[in-house]
């Protein structure tokens, strides 16, 4: 039997991955490059690159506070739910 921690780890990493899934589409439809997104959200290039891999270091799946998220948004012309895929993994304790 999983852990419900190692389970919500990997329902996390699932969710991570079509996180950078739908960014680089977005990005893409608006016709960006990485660099135009991060420049105007505020963040790294390198920070952005990285969430579009759905990491956020080796192996450590995405996790970008929400201010980055907020700015990301924005840039993209869409609202937060549009950003972020659902649905959510469900990260409540049992």
């Amino acid at each position: 039997m999983v852990a419900r921690d190692e389970q919500i780890d990997a329902e996390w990493a699932e969710f991570s991955r079509k996180l950078a899934i739908h960014l680089r589409k977005l990005r893409t439809d608006a016709g960006l490059s990485q660099e135009d997104v991060a420049y105007r959200s505020g963040i790294a290039r390198y920070t952005y690159q990285r969430y579009e891999r759905g990491e956020s270091g080796s192996g450590v799946p995405a996790n970008p506070p929400l201010r980055s998220l907020l700015a990301m948004a924005q840039v993209l012309n869409v609202d937060l739910a549009g950003l972020v895929p659902a649905p959510a993994p469900d990260l409540r304790s049992r």
